[in-house]
């Protein structure tokens, strides 16, 4: 009798655990993210000062901006996704760059990851780009390295992207999303981390919330903007910044992420 009772009472607990695993899964499939962007201003500055050591105002300018301003600069954005649709955008769409240096651009980027489809509302200075194109084609080799995020388990990956941006990524299989901040894809979970050493810029969940289904009208791509693609807005803009310098090819760099 004792050994029926406890093969029932197993049974039971797990097929309460297996009920539990389900339903954490199904809420899993949906959400929303919330991610921090870092930018290193100290460091990006003094990248610059090292691009002009003769010229004084660089460091009068450094000085100046260490007096005024915190060593990072931070922007909140949400990632809403459902399945294989995700809609990343700043929680406060303010235009709030505060000089040429700290310019950071705040993209609204909508990814449906099932038909490597993508769509992005990018803002350089006065001019509002919509870019039409697939998604983003990254070579990642995942490693063994593994670290929490936002209260999920993660494992690294790292890859190159526009053929010299080191890209460091924590991605999580309890998400099945391969979704992830920006226009950052193509791992076989989401994407909660996101750190680009070189270019001393981060993104970082800081929250997941799971129990609420988005609605349609949360998960739609942007439509304000001169549509044009990917290739065709780099080319412009390069164009248009032959002559920025340093600091040009670092908001080139920033509005093509």
């Amino acid at each position: 009798m004792k050994h029926i009772l406890k093969a029932l009472l197993f049974t039971i607990i797990t097929g309460i655990s297996l009920q539990t695993f389900a339903q954490h899964a199904m809420f899993l499939s949906h959400g929303k993210i919330v991610f921090e962007k870092k930018v290193n201003m100290y460091a990006l500055i003094q990248e610059e000062m090292k691009r002009y050591p003769d010229d004084p105002w660089m460091s009068q300018y450094y000085e100046a901006y260490k007096k005024t301003n915190p060593q990072f600069a931070t922007t909140d954005f949400n990632l809403v996704f459902d399945g294989q649709k995700t809609l990343f955008k700043a929680v406060d769409e303010t235009d709030n760059n505060h000089s040429f240096y700290s310019y950071s651009p705040k993209n609204i980027v909508y990814s449906d990851l099932a038909k490597q489809q993508a769509v992005s509302q990018k803002k350089v200075f006065e001019d509002l780009f919509l870019v039409k194109d697939s998604t983003r084609k990254i070579q990642w080799k995942i490693t063994d390295e593994t670290r929490e995020i936002a209260g999920f388990q993660c494992r690294r990956a790292n890859a190159l992207i526009m053929d010299s941006i080191y890209v460091v990524a924590f991605y999580t299989d309890q998400i099945p999303s391969s979704g992830g901040p920006e226009s950052f894809n193509g791992l076989p979970g989401m994407i909660l981390g996101v750190a680009l050493p070189y270019d001393h810029i981060t993104w970082f969940a800081t929250k997941v919330s799971t129990g609420t289904m988005a609605t349609d009208a949360e998960i739609v791509p942007p439509v304000k903007g001169k549509e044009t693609t990917k290739h065709a807005l780099y080319l412009k803009l390069k164009d248009a910044m032959k002559d920025w310098g340093g600091g040009g090819a670092s908001i080139l760099k920033n509005v093509m992420l």
